[in-house]
């Protein structure tokens, strides 16, 4: 696998510390890699963007970003207000393709959900992913209305045939109530897609070196972990 692209069911699912555990885990592996933003935003000149907060956390990897613009907004929206060009999906296919010539692995992380808008014509995340033939993870949270968001963004890549690699939790509460619980067994049944993670909250405030420590226990063997889902799913019913 030499892309993986991590798309959120919404805006502060956890894509970002997700995307640097995924990183972690593949650096531990002996994996060399790569973290591509598609579009950062929010972010001034000089100031640390997603990419390089994954960077931080995760050890020796590349960071870099295809755009960056000043205000928190959808890509194309904070393009248009700032006048400058909009992030285009042949632009971070072009950008990820580079970056794989010299890493084994390279995550793409999109902003926001999957189809958030990057231009005037529509182009979103997806369609990158397409352009990349990449299979797409999906950062998800852990409690109530989480399936709806789910199940709409598992029926978009099937839609557009694009593979799903599985679901992870960006952030699993210390004390999680019943919706919570329920979830570990109803998220991968609508996705239709496994689980292959779960980050406990606060995960991306720990230490870089207790995080790298403690990412590939968080992750799946397919994401470079050892996370299995059985046997989370038995601990948390309890």
């Amino acid at each position: 696998m030499a892309f993986l692209v991590v798309t959120g069911t919404g805006t502060e699912v956890g894509k970002t510390v997700v995307t640097a555990a995924l990183a972690a885990a593949a650096v531990a592996a002996g994996r060399s890699v790569a973290v591509l933003k598609a579009a950062q935003t929010g972010v001034g000149p000089g100031e640390a963007g997603d990419a390089a907060e994954a960077a931080r956390l995760a050890g020796p990897v590349t960071a870099a970003e295809v755009a960056r613009y000043p205000e928190p907004l959808a890509p194309g929206t904070a393009a248009r207000r700032a006048g400058r060009a909009p992030v285009r999906p042949y632009d971070v296919a072009e950008a990820a393709d580079k970056l794989a010539t010299e890493h084994d692995l390279v995550l793409v992380e999109g902003a926001g959900g999957l189809l958030v808008r990057f231009d005037a014509d529509g182009g979103t995340l997806a369609d990158a992913a397409g352009l990349l033939t990449a299979p797409v993870l999906v950062v998800v949270r852990a409690g109530l209305g989480t399936l709806n968001d789910t199940e709409l963004t598992a029926r978009e890549l099937r839609r557009r045939g694009l593979e799903q690699a599985g679901l992870v939790i960006g952030s699993w509460p210390a004390g999680p109530d019943l919706a919570a619980r329920c979830n570990l067994t109803d998220l991968p049944e609508v996705a239709g897609a496994p689980l292959l993670g779960a980050l406990p909250e606060g995960a991306g405030l720990r230490t870089p070196a207790a995080f790298r420590r403690a990412a590939p226990g968080w992750l799946a063997p397919r994401l470079h972990g050892t996370w299995d889902a059985g046997v989370f799913r038995a601990r948390e019913a309890r």
